[in-house]
C-alpha cells in the first residue's frame, strides 16, 4: 500500500496480458483489481463473496447460471454490475474491454473452477502493481 495516488490509465498501459488482473490498491480487506479481457473466461463461481465489475472501456457480457437457467448481462463503458456470491458466471468480451474488479484479497480469479485453465487465462489472486 502507498499513500500516493495511482493512475488507472498508467497501470492499464503497463501490461498487455488478457485475463491477468493487477491489484491496483486495497480497500479494507478487498482488492481493487484492473484487468484487460478479450474472448471468454471459464464458468465459475465464488461461493463466499460477491464480485463487482466496472467496465472502464469496451463492453463485457457476463453470462449467469442460476437454478438451471442461463441469462446474460451486457455492460458498456462505465456500467457496474455485481455477481452475487455463489452464482455461476462466465465473463466474455469478443472485442476486448478493460475492467475494474472489487473482491476480497486472496480471491482466486477462477473461483471454484476445477477443470484445466485455458492458456489465455491466468488463474491468480492478482498481480501486485
Amino acid at each position: 500500500m502507498t499513500n500516493r495516488p495511482t493512475n488507472v490509465d498508467t497501470v492499464l498501459a503497463s501490461f498487455q496480458e488478457r485475463w491477468s488482473p493487477r491489484i491496483l490498491t486495497r480497500v479494507n480487506d478487498d482488492d481493487v483489481r484492473l484487468a484487460k479481457v478479450e474472448g471468454s473466461f471459464v464458468w465459475h463461481s465464488h461461493p463466499d463473496t460477491d464480485e463487482l465489475f466496472i467496465v472502464l472501456d469496451g463492453s463485457l457480457d457476463i453470462h449467469l447460471r442460476e437454478s438451471g437457467t442461463e441469462t446474460a448481462v451486457h455492460l458498456e463503458r462505465h456500467d457496474v454490475f455485481v455477481v452475487p456470491r455463489g452464482i455461476e458466471h462466465c465473463p466474455e468480451s469478443p472485442e476486448g474491454a478493460s475492467v475494474m474488479l472489487l473482491e476480497p484479497a486472496g480471491t482466486l480469479s477462477t473461483g471454484d473452477y476445477e477443470g484445466d485453465v485455458p492458456d489465455h487465462i491466468n488463474s491468480t489472486t492478482g498481480i501486485q502493481v
